[in-house]
């Protein structure tokens, strides 16, 4: 994997980056939360926080979405372009967008552990989508798409792991048999599992 694609994810210690916004981004990550959740440092246990700003806590949703789809600010403030010029709800837009991003849709489907895990797997081609290999993790899925485990990867150990806790939203049809999944439609935001105020993130690109 080249230099520019280190540039597009977080690549720093991800148990305390997902105590610090207060979700987990990788499995791992989950089972140091499920003991202990607080935020990182010496003032995490403390019950009294600080104030934040409209400001920070704008800034904080905006890399809560970014970490939970592993991409790149420049990656984000595109997104969120495209979103301002299409017609519709821009909270539902936005989301939609990003879920339809490849490696998004591996994650989403179970197909992987983590997004983190989706973008390795697409980028070593063992993702296909309608039966052609497809190497970029940011590829948009279309409605009807069909998305599927290259059948000699479906015996490595990280996609039986995955597939087998596989647990998809309603938009996301998942056939474990064959490792594969289809994407039925464009979710309205409530169906999207995302941690996040997506309006603040709105407000965060319109200053």
């Amino acid at each position: 994997m080249g230099a520019r694609d280190q540039t597009m994810k977080y690549n720093g210690p991800k148990v305390k980056i997902s105590r610090k916004v207060g979700f987990a981004i990788t499995p791992k990550a989950r089972k140091v939360m499920d003991k202990k959740a607080t935020p990182p440092g010496q003032h995490g246990n403390s019950k009294r926080r600080p104030k934040h700003s409209d400001y920070a806590k704008q800034l904080l949703e905006k890399q809560r979405l970014r970490l939970q789809y592993n991409i790149h600010e420049k990656q984000m403030t595109n997104t969120m372009k495209k979103a301002s010029r299409t017609l519709g709800n821009k909270v539902d837009i936005l989301v939609q967008l990003l879920e339809q991003r490849l490696d998004s849709m591996v994650c989403r489907a179970g197909l992987a552990r983590s997004v983190y895990a989706a973008r390795q797997y697409v980028r070593h081609g063992h993702i296909l989508v309608n039966g052609n290999k497809v190497d970029m993790p940011a590829y948009a899925v279309q409605q009807n798409d069909v998305i599927t485990v290259k059948e000699k990867s479906r015996k490595l150990e990280c996609f039986q792991e995955a597939i087998r806790s596989s647990s998809p939203p309603p938009y996301i049809q998942v056939s474990k048999a064959d490792f594969s999944a289809k994407y039925l439609y464009n979710p309205p935001r409530e169906e999207v599992p995302v941690v996040c105020e997506v309006p603040l993130v709105i407000e965060y690109y319109s200053r």
